[in-house]
């Protein structure tokens, strides 16, 4: 149902567009790209200035303490990390349509991530990315970001799950019985889905899908995976590094299960990317509040996860949506 909803939002979209007049189109895609890079612009201004967390005297006084330097330059690489093996992931995957450069690429993710961020669960990243192909392409782009994106889930939901079991045993936070109801919730979904993975509706099906991937290279396969498992790792550290920094004196592989739970959590969740960090600020609140970690630097850590992840990124892809230029028509 998801793949039927977003190609019929992106095709809907290419079919206004093929209809304006190359004027018109110009008009509008740079009307569009001025309230894209203004409402992003906005938005980080809006978080930033009503973030009562952030307060410039505490994050200078953690910047001048001499034991913090390499944890901090740490986070900075992890940073860097996390938004670039995602650019690396979507080179490996949009090679099956043509090659492109880690520049084309990085062009594509950023501009894809600062247009999906006011739509929900990044929808809006499907056509970002498909604007920069021809437009006989855009099936391909919408199923290969969904296999660039879905692993990324998977991981969430085998880690977060392995994470929440482990950390309850330790620090019940929820009732074991809803994990067991979690497990037996999943088992019934995945059992239904193979069983009926021949049902097509409107031409898609579980079968389909299936067919599709096995198209995809294995060597393609390999490499998105250990991509998507080492972007894990990258922003899941980040949160680690960050709360140790503060003062959280948690078991290491506590806080790493703490962190995992937080993630699948917050995935599992519909919403906005622009109040992502707000959904993941408060089940990190309700999670490490049960672990006795002081909920100000609960709220600051989510503030400074987001600026890393989002804010920078969107700042650069902003860059990119204002210099994004509609292909012309090929003449006769």
């Amino acid at each position: 149902m998801f793949n039927i909803i977003v190609s019929y939002e992106i095709f809907s979209f290419f079919a206004v567009m093929k209809i304006l007049s190359d004027k018109t189109k110009q008009f509008l895609v740079l009307l569009i790209k001025i309230l894209v890079v203004v409402a992003a612009i906005y938005y980080i201004y809006n978080q930033l200035s009503n973030d009562k967390t952030l307060d410039p005297d505490i994050l200078l006084e953690i910047l001048k303490e001499r034991k913090n330097i390499f944890p901090l330059l740490i986070v900075a690489l992890l940073t860097f990390s996390n938004r670039f093996v995602e650019i690396l992931k979507w080179q490996n995957l949009s090679s099956l349509i043509h090659p492109i450069s880690i520049g084309m690429a990085t062009k594509q993710v950023l501009s894809a991530l600062t247009l999906g961020i006011f739509t929900p669960n990044g929808i809006g990243e499907y056509a970002g990315k498909a604007l920069y192909f021809d437009k006989k392409d855009t099936p391909k782009v919408i199923f290969l970001n969904m296999v660039c994106n879905g692993i990324q889930v998977i991981y969430a939901i085998i880690f977060g799950l392995v994470g929440l079991s482990i950390l309850n045993q330790i620090h019940p936070i929820i009732p074991n019985k809803y994990l067991y109801i979690t497990y037996g919730i999943i088992a019934v979904i995945m059992g239904i889905i193979f069983s009926v993975r021949n049902f097509t509706i409107k031409g898609y099906s579980v079968q389909t899908l299936i067919t599709s991937l096995k198209k995809i290279p294995t060597k393609v396969h390999k490499k998105n995976m250990s991509l998507a498992f080492l972007r894990y790792l990258s922003f899941t550290h980040q949160y680690v590094l960050l709360y140790y920094i503060l003062g959280v004196e948690l078991p290491y592989f506590e806080l790493l299960c703490a962190v995992a739970a937080i993630y699948l959590l917050a995935s599992s969740l519909p919403n906005f990317q622009f109040l992502e960090f707000a959904v993941k600020g408060s089940i990190a609140m309700f999670i490490f509040t049960t672990l006795g970690v002081n909920q100000w630097i609960v709220a600051l850590v989510a503030t400074l996860i987001w600026i890393l992840n989002i804010v920078l990124p969107i700042s650069i892809g902003s860059i990119f949506v204002l210099s994004f230029k509609i292909k012309p028509k090929p003449t006769a």
